[in-house]
């Protein structure tokens, strides 16, 4: 049995750029190996332009490569005919919640997914209430979407795609326009469903400290792959990460340069209470 949900087979993805009246061919993608397994929760990080996002519309079928193949769960994302069944097993939510919810009540937002997809009423009513479930927003069936904080609204984008019934869900930014609580509560969601529901999650972040949670970490730059791992492998490799623009989680920088000191501190630590271990521990 595989057990890969998405590989990406040496993907190139070329585009048009004119500058100057002059068209020029340039990569946003290039040569990229990639797999997602099942049940995984990886993160793809990268500054502006570094082509996280444009691997991301692959995972989906939303960009096809010029180079390569992508393929999700079987089904080559090239071939026409597959479209629909691999937007149905692996679901995309955006940074903008507002670009997503389409409906002036919540349960009918939630369920304009399975609606078009020839769901059955009656199972269309119950992954409603199920997806809202699962991302806590149960109470708010009734209400207008357009009235919820950003953060639920967010909440309310990834009940509609839950209710799509996928086996994988790609966020982009998700958080990238959020207040730090609405952050927290989206995360949440996001680690509850990779966690406690076995989703496959692919998450798009600039956010250190979300990053540090994911199972695997990949790091690309100038559209292909540069660094990947662990976070605990990834994190405390600070001057290579600086290199490529980015930064770490502000506690395992401060461990690093706790070591540049001559202090004996474990440099792989992700989160305070580590740190706070570790300081305990020093004599």
């Amino acid at each position: 049995m595989d057990d890969a949900m998405i590989k990406c087979a040496n993907v190139s993805f070329k585009y048009i750029k004119n500058s100057e009246g002059i068209n020029e061919e340039r990569y946003a993608v290039k040569s990229v190996n990639l797999e997602v397994k099942k049940g995984e929760f990886l993160v793809i990080l990268g500054h502006n332009g570094s082509g996280k996002s444009t691997i991301a519309k692959h995972m989906n079928a939303l960009v096809v490569p010029t180079e390569g193949t992508v393929v999700v769960d079987g089904l080559d994302t090239s071939k026409p005919e597959n479209v629909w069944n691999i937007r149905s097993k692996a679901g995309m939510v955006f940074q903008n919640p507002d670009n997503q919810l389409v409906a002036t009540i919540v349960e009918e937002d939630v369920a304009f997914g399975p609606e078009n997809l020839g769901v059955e009423p009656s199972e269309i009513r119950k992954r409603v209430d199920e997806s809202l479930e699962k991302v806590g927003m149960a109470k708010y069936k009734r209400h207008a979407p357009h009235l919820l904080s950003g953060g639920q609204k967010q909440r309310i984008a990834i009940a509609g795609i839950l209710a799509i019934d996928p086996q994988c869900i790609i966020f982009d930014e998700p958080t990238a326009m959020l207040d730090p609580s609405g952050r927290r509560d989206v995360l949440n969601n996001i680690k509850n469903l990779n966690k406690n529901h076995g989703m496959t999650v692919v998450l798009i972040t600039h956010y250190m400290d979300e990053a540090a949670q994911a199972d695997r970490i990949i790091v690309m730059d100038g559209g292909s792959i540069k660094m990947e791992g662990t976070p605990r492998e990834i994190f405390p490799q600070v001057e290579r990460m600086k290199k490529i623009g980015l930064d770490v989680p502000q506690v395992t920088e401060l461990a690093y340069e706790l070591k540049k000191l001559g202090i004996n501190i474990n440099e792989k630590i992700l989160n305070v209470d580590e740190m706070v271990n570790e300081l305990c521990q020093l004599k």
